[in-house]
């Protein structure tokens, strides 16, 4: 883990994403709040992992970052500059920050050439001399470990990890500040991952990135993070340095997301998190996750729905039972 960070250099405040359904029999709006008041800082060369099950809001503040997904309410800071304004150049942000998506063969042209794939952006930036291309292109590649020579070939040609190796150099073309790594692994096989995750790392420290790194593998998550924010149902319900999360986790969902790691050296099976997700159209009142929770009580069931409140140094729960679990 890197122990240096410096200066916030994304700061999200009260996100809000929310999609119209069709109105029901009378006409009556429905509102799906898929992120529903996030708050999050990454700094300077740290990775941040967002974790937390399938449909909780994760990939919708991904997309959000950048700009993929126009959010509802709340701001955007990317080094500096808001931009979930409108009238915010797409091109500016590119400069800043990228993504790698979780698939690396949908994500790329099938038609294109890898050096036509890494060539575009360049010169939608305004980088037109040959041998700048040139030189940018062999450097990238070499980077993420490919030969010069590859960039002749396409998608089809290499292998899932190789893919997944361009969809590295897409983002690094244009030497962003950021890079989002929506699921970065989850499509590759599990001996290819670690090369991916330690190219990941190096990258990291060499290159001073930061990362938002959205998992639902919280395996990777650990070995990979500075700091955790856990989500469920639209909102953060508890962040810390990623030490806290998986050895004081405080939030019952968060307790309950470690339990389920599966055991390498037991059955390989973790414990199954009870109930099913609420419905993100009509949340329960009071703490979202008391119909799940097994220690909720009374005061849980309870409006409003609790902050987040720091408990420690840099660890904050949204859970009015948070101080009970030690």
């Amino acid at each position: 883990m890197a122990d240096a960070v410096s200066s916030c250099i994304l700061k999200v405040e009260d996100l809000k994403v929310e999609f119209p359904l069709g109105g029901g029999v009378f006409g009556n709006r429905r509102i799906v709040h898929a992120v529903n008041g996030v708050d999050l800082e990454l700094r300077s060369g740290e990775c941040l992992g967002l974790v937390g099950e399938s449909g909780c809001g994760k990939s919708t503040v991904a997309l959000s970052i950048m700009g993929l997904q126009s959010p509802t309410g709340g701001r955007i800071i990317l080094d500096g500059q808001d931009i979930a304004a409108p009238g915010i150049d797409r091109r500016e942000r590119a400069r800043v920050a990228q993504i790698v998506f979780q698939d690396p063969y949908s994500s790329l042209n099938p038609r294109q050439t890898v050096r036509k794939t890494l060539e575009a952006p360049l010169r939608l930036h305004g980088i037109k001399a040959r041998s700048e291309i040139d030189d940018r292109i062999a450097e990238v590649l070499a980077r993420v470990g490919l030969r010069p020579e590859q960039g002749r070939r396409y998608p089809h040609e290499f292998s899932g990890g190789q893919r997944q190796r361009v969809g590295i150099a897409r983002a690094l073309i244009l030497k962003p500040k950021i890079i989002v790594l929506d699921e970065p692994v989850s499509a590759l096989d599990v001996s290819i991952r670690a090369q991916i995750i330690n190219l990941l790392l190096e990258m990291k420290d060499s290159l001073g990135l930061a990362y938002v790194m959205i998992s639902h593998d919280l395996g990777v998550v650990e070995h990979m993070s500075d700091r955790v924010a856990v989500m469920y149902l639209g909102r953060i319900v508890e962040t810390a340095d990623w030490e806290t999360i998986f050895t004081r986790p405080r939030h019952p969902y968060t307790r309950a997301l470690i339990a389920a790691i599966p055991d390498p050296f037991g059955t390989g099976i973790g414990a199954k998190i009870p109930g099913e997700v609420p419905n993100p159209i009509d949340p329960p009142a009071g703490c979202s996750f008391h119909p799940r929770c097994p220690h909720a009580i009374d005061i849980c069931r309870q409006p409003p729905t609790p902050d987040l409140e720091e408990i420690d140094g840099g660890h904050f729960v949204r859970c009015r039972r948070a101080r009970d679990f030690v």
